[in-house]
């Protein structure tokens, strides 16, 4: 059955055969995947047949009793049964949604779990008819083509477009447990050597990111050397700590120092909460330094416009408020003109 190798077939093969062959090949016996399919066993077999004929290879060995996928089949079924799946689940929330009132909205997964998760259930309260569904990932959406209503950023203003509304600043502030805090103090910059010290892994490799770094914090607050301490090289007088602990998403540096692990140095308005609630404490607030970047609230062309996701965003809009007044937020002037 197999082509010429100097006329290889190149035509894209039609998709409809490929249900009987998910199921031939799962049970491995025509007839089962017949009674799956409620059509005849000679109705799969012909499918098959044409599948392999647009392919051009054998995608099953038959025996008498038994039949048998070969190497062309095993590496078809890899790929042909992940887009099955992937097309029925797309096929079922599309099935769910219809009629529904729904809005979608894109973030990265440290403000899904610290910032937006925890306040969801107020929304839900006030419109329990609205379906959310939250797209958490690194990955940036084209709303122009993608299928979210919002988009929430985190940028410096000049990368974001002009009709980006800003919801809040943020300051970058030391946190750490209560407990841990008990067992080693921490009144002063200087106490910070007697600890691990919690940060991005990444941020030295990303622009703007910097700003996260203990490095960049300890800048503006670099510990003055004791009286009489001899300091023989610039190295021996850099700040150390008593050692570094390294995570790739701010959740987990969070978490990290909420379970007493270390100093986190933190986004105000994401442990704005863990403060209030004493889950975390900010020993040095005199200490709080100002970031250039800030998060952001876009809306996608194709429902700007629908009641459901005016809805959800008025109510984001005064979730933010509540926490630019938790954190006494003061908008640079650079971007007063992005304010809600």
């Amino acid at each position: 059955m197999s082509l010429p190798a100097s006329h290889p077939r190149t035509r894209a093969i039609s998709a409809g055969h490929l249900r009987a062959f998910d199921a031939v090949a799962r049970h491995l016996n025509f007839r089962a995947a017949a009674e799956e399919m409620s059509l005849t066993q000679s109705a799969v077999s012909r499918q098959i047949q044409a599948l392999e004929d647009e392919v051009g290879v054998a995608l099953f060995l038959r025996h008498t009793r038994a039949v048998e996928l070969t190497s062309a089949g095993t590496h078809l079924l890899r790929a042909s049964g992940m887009a099955l799946e992937r097309i029925d689940a797309a096929v079922r929330q599309i099935r769910q949604s219809a009629g529904r009132k729904s809005v979608a909205i894109t973030t990265w997964a440290s403000f899904a779990s610290m910032w937006l998760i925890p306040r969801m259930e107020a929304f839900q309260r006030e419109h329990p008819d609205i379906d959310i569904r939250i797209d958490a990932s690194d990955a940036v959406q084209d709303l122009s083509t993608s299928d979210v209503d919002l988009a929430l950023r985190y940028a410096v203003p000049s990368a974001v477009p002009n009709n980006a509304i800003r919801l809040f600043g943020e300051q970058l502030t030391p946190v750490i447990s209560p407990w841990l805090l008990r067992e080693k103090p921490l009144g002063e910059v200087a106490d910070l050597a007697q600890h691990t010290l919690i940060e991005a892994g990444d941020a030295h490799r990303t622009r703007h990111l910097e700003w996260l770094t203990w490095q960049r914090w300890l800048n503006n607050f670099a510990p003055e050397p004791k009286v009489g301490a001899k300091v023989r090289s610039a190295e021996q007088a850099k700040f150390s700590p008593k050692r570094w602990l390294y995570f790739n998403y701010a959740h987990q540096i969070v978490q990290a120092a909420l379970t007493g692990q270390g100093v986190a140095l933190a986004r105000l308005p994401l442990v704005a909460q863990s403060l209030a609630n004493g889950d975390l404490v900010e020993p040095l607030a005199q200490t709080r330094v100002d970031s250039p970047l800030a998060y952001w609230l876009m809306k996608a062309p194709r429902g700007a416009e629908r009641p459901e996701v005016t809805a959800f965003c008025d109510w984001l809009l005064k979730e933010a408020q509540r926490t630019r007044e938790a954190i006494g937020d003061v908008p640079d002037p650079d971007t007063v003109d992005h304010m809600d």
